[in-house]
């Protein structure tokens, strides 16, 4: 296979489940630098505009990075990965594996080769081999070249809604149910959206359950990134047109969910810009009603498997 290769780097200490964030000791490959004419042949002029030139190549101007928690790991399942820059032990959840820095980039070859690295993954990713429970999370982090973490916050903060609409139930979550608004960086560690120094977390999301949510996801984070940073003044609407396909996917083509989800999403960017509840979002926002959400979701997951 010609153009960048991901492959594991022989720290035997990644293989292996570690204290509560000891990955950050062993640190992180920056899989977003080195790729190749190859593998961004078929990108448009437009998408390229997302490239960076670097020495030996190309580099991605949107990373990204993702927690997978999972309440049991598969027997032989933790070693090491060309993904995961380590796995740890997680207080709330029981086990969590942590992935290396990666190029959030378009369709494409380059695009195909991290979907490759999850694959490979999918021991860990996939609940059928590592189950998950309702007590776990999927934290999604991202970074813009030349923007810092409450920059991004800015700049995603108008279209944050279909994230919103996606994981709603979340939102009645005490690890994540702080700084709705999203009007400022916020105060504390459990936020709905975190910023970090040059980075911005996504805490609401929830817990991985398969290699095909983690793609969808993955391609819900570029359209966000990518249409908020590259066209600020865009309506909302030419943005939720652009997620639509990739919300269809996520339902099974369930038409009838997808537009519940959208209408969904233009209720929590009323919520959000105006900073009044509304009829569409209240059951989400209001504390008392996110209480009484959060119990019947809990009962939910554990009697019916229900997926977010």
């Amino acid at each position: 296979m010609s153009g960048i290769k991901y492959t594991t780097d022989g720290v035997q200490e990644r293989g292996v489940t570690s204290g509560y964030h000891s990955t950050a000791r062993l640190g992180f490959n920056d899989h977003s630098k080195g790729a190749k004419n190859s593998d961004i042949a078929q990108l448009t002029k437009k998408d390229k505009a997302n490239l960076l030139s670097v020495i030996d190549g190309y580099a991605s101007q949107f990373t990204i990075g993702m927690e997978v928690e999972k309440s049991q790991m598969y027997r032989g399942a933790v070693k090491q990965y060309a993904l995961f820059a380590g796995f740890e032990r997680d207080s709330s959840c029981g086990y969590e594996a942590v992935t290396h820095i990666l190029p959030l980039i378009p369709k494409g070859v380059w695009r195909n080769k991290v979907y490759s690295m999850m694959h490979d993954a999918k021991k860990v990713i996939e609940d059928a081999y590592s189950p998950s429970d309702y007590r776990c999370g999927g934290h999604i982090t991202v970074a813009v070249d030349g923007l810092d973490g409450d920059d991004i916050r800015k700049a995603v903060r108008k279209n944050m809604g279909v994230v919103y609409a996606l994981f709603r139930k979340r939102l009645g979550n005490s690890y994540c149910n702080g700084n709705l608004l999203m009007t400022d960086s916020g105060s504390g560690r459990y936020q709905s959206v975190l910023v970090k120094r040059n980075v911005l977390e996504f805490r609401l999301v929830s817990r991985f359950q398969s290699v095909k949510q983690m793609m969808r996801r993955y391609e819900l984070i570029y359209e966000l990134l990518n249409f908020s940073i590259n066209n600020p003044n865009g309506s909302h609407n030419a943005f939720l047109k652009k997620v639509t396909p990739i919300i269809k996917s996520m339902y099974g083509g369930d038409m009838e969910k997808v537009a519940t989800i959208i209408d969904l999403a233009k209720g929590f960017r009323k919520y959000m810009i105006s900073g009044k509840v509304n009829r569409k979002v209240i059951d989400f926002v209001d504390p008392m009603r996110r209480l009484n959400a959060d119990v019947s979701y809990d009962r939910d997951l554990l009697t019916n498997g229900y997926r977010e």
